[in-house]
């Protein structure tokens, strides 16, 4: 039990800290976002691109992880959009109740929880995930949400590259593909380009989770209460339960299955609260009250949530 609060609690402390720092005042909710702006565009692609620039591809690329994580992400999606369409939830409502409930929050909040438990693995873990979110599970749910609008005469091809566009030009994949291909050209990065690489992706973890902490106190909580808590329990309870069905569904489809810390790790990813731009990305549809009311609700239950997964499987 003491190992587990050993892990969670510096997660919810760093997390509490940002958050009483802008409920006082010490700083303001657009400092939040310039933080998380650096965090987002500097820290985290710096991250990705040394965790994968120095390591062979075969070390990287787990196929067993990746299939646990595409098929439990996916499963989420689709039973979520179900559940809350047989409510009557209207079509761009469902789109922003399967990404809340699909994507988690692996930068801000994932790779800090991992640096704890598999400190060795944590790069690879987030760069793994993030493969699955970026290139899968958010463009998805993006197009839900898209097709909401009038097409405007626009294909469902259109719209699709115009997802995938918008996604490429992240930095946090343009530093994903950055490490991919040094490490597929089999180059080494010199000593003092790697300590640079190293210096700023260390200062993601904590930065990142008072980034979170404090983008919470600014955040507007005016939505759907029901809703909200049904897409937060299927971020904390459901994401996870389905990961873990597909890492047993996996050898009976001859698929690999990632083993040992591996296998911990992609349900222990799916376990996380959703990524912190969520209320962002749904504001652009009218629904980031109901978002910002699913985050705030998910961040503060993974502290009960994730302490008891931890409990059970670390």
């Amino acid at each position: 039990m003491f190992d587990v609060l050993g892990i969670v609690f510096p997660i919810f402390a760093a997390a509490a800290l940002g958050f009483g720092l802008v409920r006082f005042s010490v700083f303001s909710p657009s400092d939040m976002r310039v933080l998380g702006r650096y965090v987002l565009n500097i820290a985290l692609p710096a991250l990705l691109c040394g965790a994968i620039a120095r390591r062979d591809l075969s070390e990287v690329l787990n196929a067993g992880y990746l299939w646990a994580c595409a098929l439990g992400g996916l499963a989420t999606i689709a039973l979520m959009y179900l559940w809350v369409w047989a409510q009557g939830v209207g079509p761009a409502r469902r789109g922003v109740a399967a990404m809340g409930a699909s994507c988690p929050n692996s930068g801000y909040v994932g790779y800090p929880v991992m640096l704890l438990v598999f400190p060795d693995l944590a790069g690879v873990i987030l760069a793994l995930n993030f493969i699955v979110e970026n290139f899968l599970l958010i463009p998805i749910c993006l197009m839900l949400m898209e097709l909401s609008r009038p097409r405007d005469g626009r294909s469902l091809l259109h719209v699709l590259g115009a997802v995938f566009l918008n996604l490429l030009k992240r930095p946090m994949v343009l530093g994903l593909l950055a490490g991919f291909a040094i490490s597929l050209s089999g180059l080494d990065l010199p000593g003092p380009v790697l300590r640079v690489l190293d210096m700023l992706a260390a200062s993601s973890s904590a930065l990142a989770l008072v980034v979170i902490g404090g983008s919470l106190a600014g955040l507007s909580l005016a939505g759907d209460r029901l809703l909200g808590t049904q897409i937060a329990l299927g971020k904390l309870v459901l994401h996870p339960a389905l990961v873990a069905g597909a890492l047993m569904l996996l050898p009976m489809l001859g698929l690999p299955v990632p083993e040992g810390a591996l296998a911990t790790a992609v349900v222990l990813s799916a376990a996380m609260p959703m990524f912190g731009i969520y209320p962002i990305l749904a504001q652009e549809y009218g629904h980031e009250g109901l978002a910002s009311l699913s985050l705030m609700l998910a961040t503060t239950g993974a502290a009960v949530t994730l302490s008891v997964l931890l409990a059970w499987m670390v």
